[in-house]
């Protein structure tokens, strides 16, 4: 078994309180990056647009 076939096989065992969790803890690292780096957030907002809408395309496309 590949490692990325393991990894899948342990993710699916996840329940929503996991992913949750999981999304809550990549936000602090986010907020810690950030706080160390503050200049990050003199980027223009266009670029932040552009990557949420590059995140979001394939969880959209499943979804829907």
């Amino acid at each position: 078994m590949s490692l990325l076939e393991s990894m899948n096989l342990r993710i699916k065992k996840f329940g929503i309180i996991d992913e949750k969790l999981a999304q809550a803890a990549a936000i602090f690292f986010a907020l810690i990056i950030v706080k160390l780096k503050p200049e990050i957030m003199d980027v223009n907002i266009w670029w932040f647009v552009l990557l949420l809408i590059v995140c979001a395309i394939k969880p959209l496309y499943v979804f829907y």
